[in-house]
């Protein structure tokens, strides 16, 4: 039963390096640590949900994402080679 919660437990302590930065200058600041550590494991706690629904959300349009992610890979290659191109032509090879 334990093993199941390991990773999210390592998900807690580990999950959100901006919030353990976050809560180390609040406590340079003066915070007080227990209301720090609350917020910040609400705030981990937070991201896991909406991440795991919004990747739930996320799958039904998957096609589409990849689609769009394919097209903009492809626009951005064509945009560097253009780039390269008018460089070159400044530099009058």
């Amino acid at each position: 039963m334990l093993e199941e919660f390991v990773p999210l437990l390592a998900l807690i302590i580990f999950g959100n390096i901006e919030n353990l930065i976050l809560a180390s200058h609040g406590v340079v600041k003066g915070a007080n640590p227990v209301k720090l550590g609350i917020a910040s494991l609400i705030c981990v706690l937070s991201w896991f949900v909406i991440g795991t629904v919004g990747t739930n959300v996320a799958m039904a349009y998957s096609s589409l994402i990849e689609l769009i992610g394919g097209v903009a890979i492809f626009i951005l290659g064509l945009e560097s080679m253009i780039g390269a191109f008018r460089y070159n032509e400044d530099e009058n090879y």
